[in-house]
């Protein structure tokens, strides 16, 4: 992996040092409460290391805000557009999978996400269900490909066109079987505090 880490990266690394020191944990704090371990955290925050999705899942439910509200919080961002080009792309180094940030990112980030997910041909990417909790309702809908969506023990078959409303948490895995890329959207409404 190349030490150079793009602007995004370095403000996600950023961010999560910033929300352990807000709540004023240790790295042993965090990680006894995402089971992550500490000298992972620590890499990420000192930018040695790129988190996967699902290590950034388990650290956003530590802190209790959903994965997007983690990653809008390092986007920054402003204004009531968000233009294609501007939008912040991230990629999950152990997946290749890229989330987009639809949403304009806005301080403290409001009641309604949108997220663009496109996963490769072959990789999922598994979210524990405390990443879920802050979630009131969540949609996902297919835009291209097949995806898989694992709910506990329930499996969604998914094409194009084809919208599934969550149940309540549980852990979750979103898998491309197909030999392209899938591509989706994820509308997100976070409970009130």
């Amino acid at each position: 992996m190349s030490t150079e880490f793009d602007n995004l990266e370095r403000r996600l690394a950023e961010r999560i040092r910033i929300e352990r020191e807000r709540r004023g944990w240790s790295l042993a704090d965090l990680s006894n409460r995402s089971g992550v371990s500490r000298a992972m955290i620590s890499k990420i925050e000192r930018e040695e290391s790129s988190p996967t999705a699902a290590l950034l899942g388990r650290l956003s439910a530590a802190f209790g805000v959903t994965l997007s509200q983690l990653l809008a919080s390092a986007e920054g961002g402003g204004g009531r557009l968000a233009r294609l080009a501007e939008q912040e792309r991230w990629t999950d180094p152990a997946t290749g999978f890229q989330r987009r940030a639809l949403t304009p990112p806005v301080p403290g980030g409001g009641p309604l996400e949108l997220v663009w997910g496109d996963l490769p041909a072959g990789a999922e990417v598994a979210y524990p269900a405390a990443a879920y909790r802050m979630i009131g309702d969540q949609q996902i809908l297919v835009v291209e490909g097949t995806l898989h969506f694992h709910q506990g023990t329930a499996l969604y078959a998914m094409a194009p066109g084809d919208c599934l409303r969550l149940g309540p948490p549980e852990d979750c895995v979103f898998a491309n079987p197909g030999p392209g890329p899938c591509r989706y959207v994820v509308a997100i409404v976070r409970r009130d505090p």
